[in-house]
């Protein structure tokens, strides 16, 4: 055996006094010191040092403790069952080794049903109950001894005073966690606020201040709840065989249990819960800073048992911290795929929601001047399941002096072209969007889309790997593509090397509007691009307009005009129209400078159904050309449907409402009227 360190001997101790001295704070005082993921870091310390030298291990250890003695303001209680803490897992692994524990104890490779519950973040209590009657509530104090809270615990709504229903047992207790919503805890402190009164630290410790309230008047002004998670005392002719249909027995006496629970085979579906749980956290309207596993089958949490400080058939597997304070070091600016600027700031890495975290979004520079953010800020950053880290609140007094203001570059930091913020916007762009190395790939994607020049072939893995490999820096570059460069990609044999080649060539020729669509100018959607194209006839022209003319035509308003000019504006975006002229890319400016009649202008048509002849996409197409604006549903405003093969519910609804319908032959005859073929 390695003889211990003095280093670390000290470090044992250190942690131990620490500990409890932060027990003391939060279970006593009800004050706490630290946040609460910085005491599971502590514990979790000590856990780690006392399992590497065994020969350090104390009986006083708070390891081997529950919580700490309660105060003696209350009668004390011992309990008849101790009310133990539960072992934590931080990781898939731990939950994983916890199984695999579980079944070598039990002698089965077979998967054991768990019921997953979710860890509240409250107060635990014990509740007895004599012929039906509640005659006492405790805390769980250090898990031997509690606190009597019966005057309290019988303010609180959701406690039954009285079992309900039939076969009450003589003697029962049930268990449950004592938590106050988030809504009620954030009226409550905005009343102790008002009243010039110390708000509670978070929901656990209102909980848990109330429930210690020496006068019940009190208490029963505080929005406490309560929800049932174990019966523990019980005549065992009464006890169901399952831990799931035990809580059913005490719902149906009357009490709240959780609706988020499940039942789960094995450790594979328990993390599929976890993480279904963890996606749910933000909008339930309680706080869980994690999720329990019970093994459910009674007779086999005896034959597991228990250690000194936790039973060995159950555990909690814990979310990660949501919040931690940390310093940013510095702010730089990222250009997103669609050109959005956004300011990222550079951190003093920290570990918060899992992982060790050293940027966050500041959103834009409205967010920025709203939360006044200086570089050198303490802030306080949150990162909530997959949610990008985000700095949420600045710590002012800990500003240091000369802290730099930040400001918003006025030229793209990748590609120089210019940041344009639009009147009534909140994010600045970057406006060299065809050219833009950051939206390279962006832009690549929607120009090939299906609605743009459709290049068929041409998809989101594939437009990865040319632009990765160097291949394709512009649009323009997919026209300079060989078989043979495309031939040698993993994956891209010679035939459909072929076939996207045909594909590119095929775009060669788009209409105005399509290319128009294609170039991804900001706010130009498809009904705009036509509508630019049909008022001006060429690319040159729109090119060329200013801001008043280009609101001339329906549908753009001075956004979309800001939007139109700056892209024009750019060298980089015209120096990539230009090489797609090079590149043999040729709109065909004529054919939209045809104008035909609309006779459909103003009014709103709806398609339904299969169309035979053309696809649903053709005949909208036809229809706009003929002035008709067409929708997704179908309203006393409609003008007219066009129902197809296995028409349904719009097709009933106009029928319903004495609308005009058309079928295929009608659509088709009607164009034709007007000079368009199908």
């Amino acid at each position: 055996m390695t003889q211990v360190s003095a280093e670390i001997r000290q470090r044992v101790e250190e942690l131990r006094a620490v500990i409890d001295d932060h027990n003391h704070s939060y279970y006593v005082l009800d004050d706490p010191k630290i946040p609460d993921a910085e005491f599971d870091r502590l514990f979790r310390e000590l856990q780690t040092l006392e399992a590497q030298h065994p020969e350090l291990e104390s009986d006083d250890s708070p390891t081997r403790r529950v919580g700490s003695a309660a105060e003696t303001s209350f009668q004390e209680v011992v309990h008849r069952l101790p009310m133990l803490s539960l072992d934590n897992a931080f990781s898939e692994e731990e939950l994983r080794e916890f199984d695999r524990r579980v079944r070598d104890r039990l002698a089965t490779e077979d998967p054991v049903e768990y019921v997953c519950e979710p860890k509240l973040d409250g107060l635990a209590v014990s509740l007895h109950y004599e012929n039906g009657a509640l005659t006492r509530a405790a805390t769980r104090g250090d898990g031997y001894t509690g606190e009597d809270i019966t005057a309290n615990i019988r303010t609180i709504p959701s406690v039954p005073l009285k079992l309900r229903g039939n076969n009450i047992p003589e003697l029962v207790e049930v268990r449950g966690e004592v938590y106050m919503p988030k809504a009620g805890f954030e009226k409550l402190n905005a009343r102790l606020a008002e009243q010039g009164e110390k708000p509670f630290v978070n929901p656990r410790n209102a909980a848990a201040g109330s429930l210690r309230q020496k006068k019940s008047t009190v208490t029963a002004q505080r929005p406490l709840e309560l929800c049932a998670y174990s019966m523990a005392v019980t005549d065992e002719t009464l006890l169901p065989a399952t831990h799931w249909d035990s809580l059913q027995r005490v719902r149906e006496w009357g009490f709240r249990i959780n609706p988020e629970m499940r039942k789960a085979q094995g450790a594979e579906a328990c993390l599929d819960a976890y993480s279904a749980l963890m996606q749910k956290r933000e909008s339930l309207p309680y706080e869980i800073d994690g999720i329990v596993f019970k093994v459910n089958r009674l007779d086999l949490q005896q034959q597991l048992g228990f250690v000194s400080r936790a039973p060995r058939w159950a555990i909690a597997h814990k979310f990660p911290a949501q919040e931690e304070l940390t310093v940013i070091e510095g702010v730089e600016f990222q250009v997103g795929r669609t050109g959005a600027v956004t300011p990222v700031a550079r951190l003093k890495p920290v570990f918060v929601g899992g992982v060790t975290v050293s940027n966050a979004t500041l959103h834009n520079m409205d967010e920025v001047r709203r939360l006044d953010v200086h570089i050198g800020d303490t802030v306080f950053i949150r990162r909530a399941g997959d949610v990008i880290p985000q700095v949420v609140k600045v710590v002012p007094d800990k500003r240091p002096e000369g802290a730099c203001e930040v400001l918003m570059p006025s030229h793209c930091p990748v590609c120089d072209s210019d940041i344009v913020q639009i009147d009534g916007e909140a994010v600045a762009r970057c406006s060299g969007g065809l050219f833009c190395p950051a939206q390279r790939k962006e832009a690549i994607r929607h120009y090939a889309s299906r609605k743009a020049l459709d290049i068929e072939g041409l998809g989101d893995r594939l437009i990865e790997v040319l632009v990765d490999e160097g291949m394709v820096q512009t649009v323009a570059d997919l026209y300079r593509l060989t078989r043979f460069q495309l031939s040698s990609l993993d994956r891209m044999g010679d035939k459909s090397a072929n076939n996207l080649i045909a594909a590119i060539d095929r775009s060669r020729h788009p209409v105005l509007w399509r290319f128009l669509y294609a170039l991804g100018i900001r706010e130009v959607g498809e009904a705009t691009a036509k509508s630019l194209a049909s008022y001006f006839g060429s690319l040159e022209l729109i090119s060329q307009a200013d801001e008043d003319a280009l609101q001339q035509v329906a549908d753009v308003g001075p956004i979309v005009a800001g939007h139109v000019r700056s892209f024009f504006d750019q060298p980089h975006n015209q120096e990539t129209l230009q090489a797609l002229k090079d590149a043999g890319v040729v709109w065909q400016e004529a054919q939209v400078l045809e104008r035909v009649a609309q006779p459909l202008a103003g009014e709103t048509w709806v398609l339904t159904g299969t169309l035979s002849q053309m696809t649903r996409d053709q005949a909208k197409e036809k229809l706009e050309m003929l002035g008709a604006k067409v929708s997704g549903s179908v309203s006393k405003k409609t003008a007219c449907v066009v129902a197809g093969e296995a028409a349904g519910s719009k097709l009933a609804k106009a029928e319903q409402l004495g609308l005009p319908v058309l079928d295929e032959v009608g659509l088709r005859a009607l164009l034709e009227e007007h000079g368009l073929t199908v």
